[in-house]
């Protein structure tokens, strides 16, 4: 069961509602999984990342300077505080603040049937992206490319961690993250179903074809694709280095070739 939400602002200093201690000190505790997992919130700073996300997400607090030009009027809001450049470094995950910092609810558990999806949609999955920023960077690829939904293996990195929400610039607001047992959802899609895998032993992604549905499966940074969910993949692609025979690099970053690979399957849409 999670925990009651955090009272805040309930000291006043002319007027104006300030931060105790303990608020500060529950708000750097949403750092932790364990406790952004009993509250259901995270943390999102700087006004292009709060204001993309408050149209889509419950805002429970928004704390801003003096300085800060985002325009909250038309949102609805728990509370709201007016920050000291001080306290708002106190309160922040970054080492340059941005003026405004904002505890948002954790969106509801999706209650359809999600393994239907990639019969009808181009979906991402991430077997075991553990660095932040890759994270944050795939998921504002997907949405750049229209990719609604990404399948995240339970050791995936949290995207509600501050350094993912920030490296999502906003992009959060658009796409949603379900986290699982990867191998149990391919199991249970369709048989006519595309389930893809980026390789180095795989078949030239700009040679084979490609449908604008399926499952896309993104590998770890250090170790790719692990052996129990490279079982149930159906399609193996490989992004080709040019020119074909030259010694390179030996494989391109996971976010890099995310980009890569949803650019062509993209692109192949645009040509119908």
């Amino acid at each position: 069961m999670r925990k009651k939400l955090c009272s805040f602002a309930q000291i006043s200093i002319n007027g104006e509602k300030m931060l105790s201690h303990r608020q500060l000190k529950w708000i750097r505790s949403l750092a932790q999984k364990k406790y952004r997992d009993e509250s259901g919130c995270f943390v999102a700073e700087g006004p292009k990342v709060v204001g993309d996300l408050l149209p889509y997400f419950d805002c429970v607090f928004l704390g801003r300077t003096a300085d800060c030009t985002l325009d909250v009027t038309t949102f609805s809001v728990g509370e709201t505080a007016m920050l000291t450049g001080a306290e708002l470094e106190r309160a922040s995950f970054l080492k340059t603040p941005r003026e405004v910092i904002a505890v948002f609810r954790q969106p509801a558990m999706d209650a359809t049937d999600l393994a239907a999806l990639p019969g009808r949609e181009l979906c991402l999955a991430l077997d075991t992206v553990q660095d932040p920023g890759n994270l944050g960077t795939i998921v504002r690829l997907a949405d750049w490319f229209g990719i609604r939904h990404i399948f995240c293996s339970p050791s995936t990195s949290d995207v509600f961690a501050p350094k993912v929400v920030q490296a999502t610039m906003g992009a959060l607001a658009r796409v949603r993250l379900h986290y699982g047992s990867l191998p149990d959802l391919m199991r249970r899609l369709d048989a006519d179903v595309p389930v893809y895998g980026t390789f180095l032993d795989g078949d030239d992604l700009y040679a084979t074809p490609l449908e604008q549905r399926g499952l896309l499966v993104m590998g770890n940074e250090g170790n790719g694709i692990s052996p129990e969910v490279e079982a149930c993949v159906r399609q193996r692609l490989y992004i080709p280095n040019y020119p074909s025979g030259v010694p390179t690099s030996e494989s391109l970053n996971v976010a890099i070739a995310t980009a890569v690979a949803c650019a062509e399957f993209r692109r192949r849409a645009n040509k119908r």
